[in-house]
Order: C-alpha cells, then structure tokens, then sequence
C-alpha cells in the first residue's frame, strides 16, 4: 500500500473491512488459515504468508498441503523460534534481519523476499499463541502496520472462535491441579461414619398370635383393624353348618348306644347272650361320648375369642373372610400398643458391619421430617426372602422413646463404625468390581 491516491484512502478501506467479513463467515480453522495466508495480498502486496501456530507453520500462501520438511518451512519456524526466544514477537513489527543468526540470515536471502513483518495473533490474556509471517521486496510503512495489527486482531478473535476450549485440566495451572488433587486425597481419608438405608416397619413387641383353631372357611370378622379388644372378645367366627350336623349326629349316636346298652343290662339277669355283651356295648357308649365331646368342642371353636387385652394387628378382614384356612395359619396379632418394636429388612447388597446397640434413625413414611432413635438388638445371621423378592438380612431395633403407631412403615438408617471416606463411596463399587472380575 503506497502514496494515498485520490479514493486510495477508501479502497483500503474497504478491502480492509472485507477482509474482516470474511474471516468471520469461515466455518473451520482449515478455511480461516488458507484465507489468512491468501486474501491479504490485495491490501498488503505481500509475495508470501506463513502462519504459524504455537511455533508449527500451519499454512503458506498459495499451497494447499504444508510439507513440513520444506526449506522455507524450517527456516519460518526456526527464524520465529529464535525472535520469541528475544521476546520481540508480541507486538506487531518489521522483522530485521541482523536480528537471526548467520545461517537464518542466509535461508532469509535464499527463500524468502527482502523485507518482512510479523503479525502476532494473541488469546484471551493477551498470550501470543501463533502469528503471520508476511515477506515482500519493499518495506512496510507505519498505515500498514496498524492495519495489519487490527486485522491479526480479527483473525485471532475468529480463530478462538473456531478453536475448541481447552480441557479445565490444561486450562488450570499444574501447581493448582496438584493442589486441588492434594486436597481431594485429604478429603477422601477424612473418617465418617458408615451408614445405610433399609426399609423398616413398626410391629408389636411380644403380641400373641391368633390362629387357626381347625381346618374350615372364615364366616365373618367382628373386629377391625388396629381395634381394641378385651379378654374374652369374640374375634372370628367360623361357618359351623358342617360342625353343628356333625355335633347332632354324634348326640344321636350317643343316644342310640346309651339305649342298647341299657336294654341288655336289663335282658342281662335272664338272658347270657345279654350278660356277654354288656362290656361291649359300655365301651361303645364312651366311644360315641368321645365322639359327642369332640364334635362339641369343635364347634365350641368355631368361635375365636380373644384371650388377652390389646389391639387386632391384621391387614384386611375382606381378604380373608370366605377363605379355607388350615389349622395353625395366622389370622391376627393381639397387641399391647404401648409395646412395639422397629422391624428392618436389610438387602444382602446394602449390609454393612452393625453391632448390638448401633444407632438407628426411623423416618415414617407419614411423617419424613421428624426422627425417631432407636437402638439395634439383633440381626439375623442368615438372608431370607422378602415380600418384595429379594433376599434381606432381618434386625430388630428397640425405640428409645415412645414408639409410633404399630403398622407405620418408613426408611430407617443405621450407623456403623468410623471409615474413611473413600471406602465409604467405593464400597459397594468395589464390591461390584470383586464380584465381576473375580479379584
């Protein structure tokens, strides 16, 4: 760009802002750079451009494919090595060539043209991270210098644009990684308390257990759930039908044998046939009166009375009325509401070292906010299956303070010894990891 000429002033300009325009709308590094390299010449009349990036030539003006073994390749790069090694590559400016050693002095006069300029391209912090390499036969004037500052200006800030962000780990400086990894580790072998969540409900401390009293079908349920009763109360009622007929027959049985038997004690003075068979018939008579009694008092227990005071403890009376039961299934629960205990199925996953006597938290499902403490007293050494399928270690906790409502479910949380952190978190990933690969 010589002597500003009539309308020059605009000419440059103009292709100065085109220049801008076009830098903007390239959608690749690899298009931005062959522009770079390329369209300036209208505006500075340069033979040839190199950029270069972190001290690698990544394009050159008028060549599609940079050879990096090339002689003006090595002598870019090695010129632009030695200028940043005498920090005069952070501003733009004439490149003089009593700057470089004797052998780069030499390449410059072989390959490149008389005078160059170097434009450097900086980031975010004002670091220089690349720059163009601008070479031609006359000198550059002070216009074209701030011209090209402005534009390696507009080319950095769209090469940024293009560039994706570092990794925070390249990003950070070494000494604060390290500091924040030094951190973690002490973080990780911090000791805190182990602890794990279970599912829990709250069950009857030493309720007694109704059942069954004989094989039959349920008639009816005269109590509700979670109903106080007395001693005595009349709970469940069997269908009799069956057990009535069979009582009457053996009352009739009973009396046709009570008949025979006195008619051959009266026959027995004039008759031995008679005689004989006294002992036999006597026998029958306690035989049918056996029978009478068992009859009597299984119809007697067709009616299930309560035999202490406390609350029915059972799911649903619907359930169960019509149903055939077998001697000795479970109905009901009789219990002392004031008496109750936490119930806790612990998955086999989740089992963690528990002592008699760890700490215990309830949170009911009806009431999340509020805790209530309990203690451990046992724990089952063998897994069972649950209502839900999967196998589960049973504990029972005693509550420290009054208990909840019998029936009330919730999440309990029990406390085990002091561990670091780290096995805190990686404990059941380890665990998974041994059982996987077999370690």
């Amino acid at each position: 760009m010589n002597a500003a000429a009539p309308g020059a002033v605009e000419r440059v300009f103009a292709l100065f802002l085109g220049l801008q325009q076009q830098a903007r709308q390239k959608t690749s590094t690899e298009q931005l750079a062959f522009a770079m390299v390329n369209d300036g010449q209208a505006l500075f009349g340069f033979r040839h451009a190199a950029l270069l990036i972190a001290g690698k030539v990544r394009a050159l003006t008028g060549i599609s494919l940079v050879e990096p073994n090339a002689p003006f390749v090595a002598f870019v790069e090695r010129a632009a090595a030695q200028l940043l090694g005498q920090d005069r590559l952070s501003a733009t400016a004439a490149i003089e060539a009593e700057s470089l050693d004797e052998q780069s002095r030499a390449d410059w006069q072989a390959l490149s043209a008389a005078h160059a300029c170097w434009v450097p391209l900086k980031d975010r912090h004002g670091d220089v991270f690349g720059g163009l390499w601008l070479a031609r036969e006359h000198p550059f004037n002070d216009a074209e210098l701030a011209l090209s500052t402005q534009l390696g200006d507009t080319y950095a800030h769209a090469w940024l644009a293009l560039q994706p962000r570092k990794p925070w780990r390249l990003r950070w400086p070494k000494r604060k990684l390290l500091a924040i990894a030094g951190g973690l580790c002490l973080l990780l072998l911090i000791p805190v308390r182990q602890s794990v969540l279970a599912p829990a409900e709250v069950v009857p401390q030493g309720g007694r257990v109704v059942a069954a009293p004989l094989d039959g079908v349920i008639a009816e349920f005269l109590v509700k759930p979670n109903q106080s009763v007395a001693a005595g109360d009349l709970l469940v009622r069997f269908d009799a039908t069956s057990l009535k007929a069979q009582a009457d027959v053996a009352e009739r049985a009973l009396g046709v044998a009570e008949a025979e038997l006195k008619a051959n004690t009266q026959r027995a003075f004039a008759d031995a046939e008679s005689s004989a068979r006294i002992d036999l018939l006597a026998a029958r008579v306690e035989q049918k009166r056996a029978e009478r009694d068992y009859a009597r008092q299984l119809l007697a227990r067709s009616e299930v009375r309560a035999e202490r005071a406390g609350i029915a403890v059972f799911a649903d009376a619907e359930r169960l009325t019509g149903k055939p039961v077998q001697t000795g299934e479970r109905l009901m629960q009789i219990a002392d509401p004031a008496q109750a205990e936490l119930r806790i199925e612990l998955p086999v996953g989740d089992a963690i070292a528990l002592q008699p006597g760890a700490e215990v938290a309830l949170f009911l499902d009806s009431d999340p906010l509020n805790r209530h403490a309990a203690r451990l007293e046992r724990a089952a050494y063998e897994a069972q299956s649950t209502a839900a399928g999967q196998l589960a270690y049973r504990l029972d906790a005693a509550f420290s303070d009054a208990p909840p409502r019998i029936g009330l479910r919730g999440t309990a949380k029990l406390f085990g010894d002091r561990a670091p952190l780290a096995y805190y978190l990686l404990r059941r990933p380890l665990a998974a990891a041994r059982q996987s690969l077999g370690f």
